[in-house]
């Protein structure tokens, strides 16, 4: 995944990653709200819990062909050229454009609203009153390329690896994260220090796999137009 000879899937995660330190503190005991399909620092969603895609995708939309164009922006270390790296998350190198788009994250944007978000590898989350801990639930059946499952233990270590060796900025960013653990294979609890909460990136953080294989992107999620 990076420009170095043959790395594990560890090793390639703990060099690319880019986001949270490896310091886990315990769960909060607070209240938490009820679970939720989406998160909005405005209030009330759009999309009901049930809804199949958001109004501006067009899920016939036809398939197939060849699409070609330069990036508008690059993130972190992706080269406006060329590249010698499929790693966008550390500092080394030169990354490919576009590579974000190959990983689900925990939650994703909807384009016609402000700000929210709605849940994506994770079907829902939970946010406790003082908005520093926040419980994701994730869906069921989510798979590495390679037939693998997802498990909450992949997203703990994607975020630990990310604060510890990602690129500056992600580090930058993050540097208020203070922890993350996983009480089940399926649920992944994220606590934030009091000075800012980054919610945000949190919930757009890549999802990787703790395998001592390659580096694998993920399935789609069912259900999800991407």
């Amino acid at each position: 995944m990076i420009d170095i000879p043959f790395m594990t899937r560890r090793e390639s995660l703990a060099i690319g990653a880019a986001a949270f330190t490896s310091v886990l503190i315990p769960i909060a005991k607070s209240a938490e709200t009820p679970e939720g399909h989406g998160i909005s620092a405005f209030g009330d969603l759009k999309y009901p819990a049930d809804f199949n895609q958001f109004d501006y995708v067009n899920p016939k939309a036809p398939k197939g062909g060849v699409f070609s164009q330069v990036a508008p922006t690059l993130i972190f270390n992706q080269g406006p050229l060329t590249f010698n790296s499929l790693n966008s998350f550390i500092l080394k190198g030169d990354a490919a454009q576009g590579m974000e788009f190959t990983f689900a994250s925990s939650m994703g944007r909807a384009y016609d609203e402000p700000d929210a978000m709605y849940g994506l590898a994770a079907r829902g989350v939970q946010i406790s009153s003082d908005r520093l801990t926040y419980r994701f639930f994730l869906r069921h059946g989510i798979t590495f390329h390679d037939g693998s499952l997802l498990t909450a233990h992949d997203v703990v270590f994607s975020l630990q690896v990310l604060k510890e060796k990602g690129h500056p900025i992600i580090q930058q960013m993050l540097q208020n994260f203070a922890g993350a653990q996983a009480p089940d294979d399926a649920t992944v609890v994220v606590s934030l220090s009091p000075a800012d909460l980054f919610t945000s990136l949190l919930c757009r953080s890549s999802l990787r796999g703790d395998h001592a294989r390659g580096p694998i992107g993920l399935r789609s999620v069912p259900g999800w137009a991407i």
